[in-house]
C-alpha cells in the first residue's frame, strides 16, 4: 500500500506566502521622518531583508519608526553603549544597568525632540487641552518594571520611570501622585502645553470636537445647551442594539461619518529594545498618547507586554498604534512568547498582528521583535509601518520599511 504523502506544515505554507507578498526593506536613515501619519516624504525602496538571520551583532539597538528624531533616538542609545564620550543620564554610573540606562538615553531623546509631536511634550492634547505622558521601562534579567501614566506637568516621563523601577517596589504610578512622586524625586513641574498645541486643542474646540474624538455610544445633552464638545448623555443600555454597543462597529468616533480620514491619527509611541555587549537586555517605551483622548486615558504605551516587553532569555518587543485596541492583546507579551517556542522575530511579530487583525481589521499596528543575538522582524497592519536598528559595527542607523500584512496572510482558525 502506497504511503500517504507528507503533508505541509500550515506554519510552512503561512512562511512562504510572507517571503512571496510580505518584504521588508531597509534603507540608510535619513534625516527625514518616515512617519506616515505626520509625512509626505517618499519611503525609498532598496533590497530585501534576510528575516531569519540578520543580526548585525552585539551591542544592539531597535526602535519602532525611522527617519528624522526617532533615528537621533536610536543614535543616542546606541552611542551611550558603544562610546565612552557620549551623553549619560544622570546618576549612571552602574555596568548593571547599562541596557536600562541605554533605553532611558534613547527615549529621552525622543522626549526632548519631540518625536513627530507625538513623543514628549507639546504634543497630543487631551479634550480640555492638556498633555499628559506614559512611560515604561523593563529589565530582561528580572523582569522588573517601572511606568508611570498619565503624568502630568513633569517632561521627563522615561527617566521619572526609571526612578519607579529602582527606588519602588511598585510596577505602575499613575495621574496626580505620579506627578507627586516625581517631584519628590527631583523633578520640576511645568506646562507641558505649547502654544502650537494649545492652538490647535482650541481650533479643535472651535470646529466643534467632532474630528477624532473617543466618545462612543453617547448623545449630546441638549438641555445643557452641548455640542460636540459635551456635555453628554449615555445611550440607555436596552437601546445599543443587539451587539451591546461594543466591537469595532460600534468604534466609529462622534462626526467621523464626515471625516473618515482622520481615524487613526495621533497613535503613536516610541518603543525600544536594548541588548548591550554582554547580552543582558532592556525595553521601554514613551509616548503622549492619543490627540483628543478623554482625560486620565491610559493607552497601551506603560503597558508590560503591550508597549514593551523583554525576557533576556529570549527576547524583546516594542509596540506602537492604536493603543486602546492593542492593550487588549498583550502582543509584546504574545511576540515573546512565539519566539520562546521556536517562531523567528518576523514570525512571531506577524503572529502576533493576525491576532489583532481577526478581531479588528482596521486595527492600525506596528511590531517590532527581536531576539537575545539580535536577529530582527516586524509586522504592522492598517498602515506602512517602519523601524530603526543599529548594533555591532554598524556606523549608521538603517531604517527598515514594513507593509501592512491584512490580506496578505490567512488568519488561521486556531488564532
Amino acid at each position: 500500500m502506497t504511503p500517504p504523502p507528507n503533508r505541509v506544515p500550515l506554519t510552512t505554507i503561512f512562511s512562504l506566502l510572507a517571503l512571496l507578498f510580505t518584504t521588508t526593506t531597509p534603507i540608510l536613515a535619513s534625516q527625514k521622518s518616515l512617519h506616515p501619519l505626520t509625512s509626505s516624504n517618499p519611503i525609498p525602496n532598496s533590497t530585501h531583508l534576510n528575516k531569519h538571520n540578520n543580526t548585525p551583532g552585539l551591542p544592539f539597538i531597535i526602535n519602532t519608526w525611522g527617519g528624522g528624531p526617532f533615528t537621533s533616538a536610536t543614535d543616542s542609545a546606541f552611542l551611550y553603549l558603544t562610546s565612552s564620550s557620549s551623553p549619560a543620564p544622570p546618576d549612571s554610573n552602574n555596568p548593571r544597568l547599562d541596557a536600562l540606562n541605554a533605553i532611558v538615553a534613547g527615549c529621552s531623546t525622543c522626549e526632548r525632540l519631540q518625536c513627530d509631536g507625538t513623543v514628549g511634550y507639546g504634543g497630543s492634547p487631551d479634550e480640555t487641552c492638556e498633555t499628559t505622558l506614559d512611560a515604561l521601562l523593563m529589565d530582561g534579567d528580572t523582569l522588573d518594571s517601572g511606568a508611570v501614566a498619565n503624568l502630568r506637568r513633569v517632561r521627563d516621563a522615561m527617566a521619572v520611570a526609571k526612578r519607579v523601577l529602582l527606588y519602588t517596589r511598585h510596577s505602575l504610578l499613575t495621574g496626580d501622585q505620579a506627578t507627586v512622586f516625581a517631584r519628590e524625586n527631583g523633578f520640576a513641574e511645568e506646562d507641558l502645553g505649547t502654544e502650537e498645541s494649545r492652538g490647535l486643542c482650541e481650533e479643535w474646540r472651535r470646529e466643534g470636537c467632532k474630528k477624532g474624538s473617543y466618545r462612543r455610544n453617547v448623545v449630546v445633552d441638549q438641555g445643557k445647551g452641548g455640542g460636540w464638545c459635551g456635555p453628554f448623555v449615555p445611550v440607555p443600555e436596552k437601546d445599543l442594539g443587539p451587539d451591546g454597543g461594543l466591537g469595532e462597529l460600534n468604534d466609529k468616533r462622534l462626526g467621523e461619518e464626515e471625516e473618515e480620514e482622520e481615524r487613526g491619527g495621533g497613535h503613536d509611541t516610541i518603543s525600544m529594545i536594548a541588548i548591550g555587549k554582554n547580552g543582558r537586555m532592556a525595553a521601554g517605551s514613551s509616548t503622549n498618547g492619543a490627540s483628543h483622548k478623554i482625560p486620565g486615558r491610559v493607552g497601551d504605551g506603560p503597558i508590560v507586554g503591550s508597549g514593551a516587553y523583554v525576557d533576556g532569555e529570549v527576547g524583546g518587543c516594542g509596540a506602537t498604534g492604536d493603543g486602546d485596541i492593542m492593550m487588549r492583546f498583550l502582543p509584546c507579551y504574545q511576540a515573546v512568547e512565539s519566539l520562546r517556542r521556536g517562531m523567528t522575530p518576523t514570525e512571531a511579530a506577524e503572529d502576533a498582528v493576525r491576532r489583532m487583525v481577526k478581531k479588528y481589521p482596521s486595527v492600525q499596528s506596528g511590531i517590532v521583535v527581536v531576539d537575545k543575538h539580535g536577529n530582527h522582524g516586524a509586522a504592522a497592519s492598517g498602515w506602512t509601518f517602519t523601524y530603526a536598528y543599529r548594533g555591532g559595527q554598524m556606523s549608521e542607523t538603517v531604517v527598515v520599511t514594513v507593509p501592512p500584512v491584512e490580506g496578505v496572510i490567512p488568519v488561521s482558525a486556531d488564532l
